[in-house]
């Protein structure tokens, strides 16, 4: 397996925003019969490499987190960012579409989209296109697993007003840290109790092991609702009590949650203010027999690729590393992905056509 086309890849600082670089050298660098270039509105764009009349396409996105880590390679393995999460599935997508090539099929496409870290801005875009085809395959760290389903998201906004005041006479004010941290602590006392009777669903179909430990391997280790905190932001002094603190929201749904969460959220509350900013909700994704496959707890392009009747989402790699300093994928994953999507593309319904 050659791999000197993933090292030109993760060389370019694809970070979002940035994507146009990489874009541009993809446009010149990968083969194929037919190249749509479709422009986002924001500098970036989206590409798609046709092998005929596509009726499946395999897809990723171009965009990385910040900040940019530079590639190191080693025996077994390569780390940096964009190894997995998604330079590496564009590697591999692209490889299982030469094979595939060589085999003498047609009736497949290759769509790399911008903008997926900060928005899915490449996939709305898309989205607007005439474009039709049955089956998407989208490339993410799944370690090789087919996602059966996908908890939603939900995103606010939050201030909080307080009363600037001597902090030697916090009586006297009210600080827009301790009222955050108030509304911090009925948020988890919520979470807990929505989450108490709610038990993970039998997966032992769906996971063709049987090893519960593969729900964990994607951040998945109950069916819960989770939530992270960020852009938060106070700018006082420290002898000051606050007199506002902001931040975001961003909640991780399933199935049982995602209305109650935006209904909670809502409430009025005394000093506080909520914008929602919406999300996706939880979706269930097409898997095939003999395919190993477990639910995910990530978000990806799939909510607003409509343009696709059915859509799956498998690729080498570990979510575990994916945003993080050590972002790595084995390169014995990346061999396996490619032999993973050639067998999906031919155990699919239809037919594939030949040249």
């Amino acid at each position: 397996m050659d791999l000197s086309l993933l090292k030109e890849i993760l060389l370019v600082d694809s970070t979002s925003g940035h994507e146009r670089a990489l874009s541009e050298l993809l446009a010149t660098r990968l083969e194929a019969p037919s190249l749509q270039r479709f422009e986002v509105g924001d500098g970036t764009e989206n590409l798609l490499f046709s092998w005929g009349e596509p009726s499946v396409v395999f897809c990723t996105h171009m965009d990385t987190v910040p900040p940019y880590i530079p590639p190191t390679f080693g025996e077994d393995r390569i780390c940096g960012r964009g190894a997995c999460d998604a330079k590496g599935q564009i590697f591999a997508l692209y490889s299982a579409c030469k094979r595939l090539e060589a085999e003498g099929c047609s009736g497949f496409g290759l769509l790399l989209l911008s903008g997926e870290e900060t928005g899915s801005w490449g996939a709305r875009a898309f989205e607007k296109t005439p474009f039709k085809a049955p089956y998407l395959i989208i490339g993410e760290p799944t370690e090789n697993r087919m996602v059966s389903r996908s908890k939603g998201t939900k995103s606010f906004s939050l201030r909080f007003t307080g009363e600037p005041f001597h902090s030697g006479y916090p009586q006297y004010g009210v600080s827009a840290v301790e009222l955050f941290i108030d509304f911090m602590n009925k948020l988890k006392e919520f979470v807990r109790e929505i989450n108490t009777p709610v038990i993970p669903r039998p997966e032992a179909e769906s996971i063709s092991s049987g090893d519960v430990d593969s729900l964990a391997s994607l951040g998945m280790t109950t069916e819960g609702l989770t939530y992270n905190v960020g852009l938060l932001h106070s700018d006082n002094p420290q002898n000051v009590l606050s007199p506002e603190l902001t931040c975001r929201i961003y909640f991780r749904t399933t199935a049982e949650t995602d209305a109650t969460v935006s209904e909670w959220m809502m409430r009025p509350r005394e000093r506080v203010t909520v914008e929602a900013h919406g999300g996706d909700a939880p979706a269930e994704y097409f898997t095939l027999p003999g395919f190993e496959s477990a639910p995910a707890s990530f978000g990806t392009d799939a909510p607003h690729l409509t343009n696709f009747a059915h859509k799956a989402i498998c690729g080498p790699g570990s979510i575990r590393t994916a945003h993080r300093a050590d972002e790595e994928v084995l390169i014995a994953d990346l061999a396996a992905a490619i032999d993973l999507y050639v067998r999906m593309f031919h155990a699919l319904p239809t037919t594939p056509s030949t040249k």
